[in-house]
């Protein structure tokens, strides 16, 4: 009975500590929702990005990030675009890893590995090159 109880409570200790090095990376493609978490204008007032997370709202861990251009004037996506983006939190004064941006096509920018470890307010440094040069800083709110 002791040997058993044993053996249980190692083995929950052991889940526990392979789920918390999991680092909470998503199972699976992102799934992205219809409507926007937040839309950004860029600096030169160009541009609107509609951000989408998954999950959404975005949480602790690894995330992913939707980022769909349009021109303000029009509508009109915005292709050709190269992104730089790192996630900073001004309140602390640092980033985190900075995540890999794919074009999807139809002005839709695809963010993955955006690694938000704190709660609080994170800002998407985003630089835009490319077809047109340009600014914006999203931000999303991790609970």
């Amino acid at each position: 009975m002791k040997n058993d109880v044993l053996r249980i409570c190692l083995a929950a200790a052991l889940l526990g500590v392979a789920s918390a090095c999991s680092g909470g990376a998503p199972s699976g493609p992102a799934t992205f929702p219809a409507e926007a978490y937040v839309t950004a204008t860029s600096d030169s007032g160009a541009l609107a990005i509609d951000v989408r997370t998954s999950p959404q709202p975005p949480a602790r861990g690894t995330n992913s990030v939707q980022l769909t251009i349009t021109q303000v004037s029009d509508g009109t996506p915005v292709d050709g675009l190269v992104l730089g983006v790192v996630p900073w939190m001004t309140a602390m004064g640092h980033g985190t890893s900075t995540p890999t941006v794919t074009a999807q096509g139809g002005g839709v920018y695809l963010v993955t590995e955006v690694y938000t470890y704190m709660p609080g307010v994170w800002t998407l440094k985003t630089s835009i090159s490319g077809a047109m040069t340009d600014y914006a800083a999203p931000e999303l709110t991790v609970p």
